[in-house]
């Protein structure tokens, strides 16, 4: 006889390492909303009238809450893969492996920069 553990659906509300990893996952889901709310304003650039409906789509209180909640989830995504980052690939150069902190404030330092060119080229160069 083999042994079977027992696995309910809840397993992963035991440990806080299995809630955070659980958390991390379903980061997915506001993302996959902001991503339709997107997809549909792609689609809506057919007719003036439908992108104008998109327009007032995307200002509606609750969507703009369901993007915040995306970007906060988005942040949170990165933020727990830039931590596990240097874990799973540490640079090393001759015999020095490059500090963790040093990884991370690294990859931080480049989001930063990606979010000013996208602030300087949507803004005209006003920022």
């Amino acid at each position: 006889m083999s042994y079977k553990p027992e696995l309910t659906g809840r397993w992963w509300l035991k440990h806080g390492h299995f809630k955070r990893y659980m958390l991390r996952e379903a980061t997915v889901i506001p993302l996959v909303f902001l991503l339709c709310s997107l997809l549909a304003g792609v689609f809506s650039l057919q007719d003036v009238e439908r992108f104008s409906q998109w327009q007032a789509y995307m200002a509606h209180p609750l969507v703009i809450i369901g993007h915040t909640v995306a970007l906060g989830a988005a942040l949170y995504h990165a933020a727990t893969f830039f931590v596990l980052f240097p874990r799973v690939m540490p640079i090393r150069i001759a015999n020095y492996t490059l500090p963790a902190r040093l990884m991370v404030a690294g990859q931080w330092a480049a989001v930063l920069a990606v979010a000013l060119l996208c602030l300087w080229l949507v803004t005209g160069g006003r920022v």
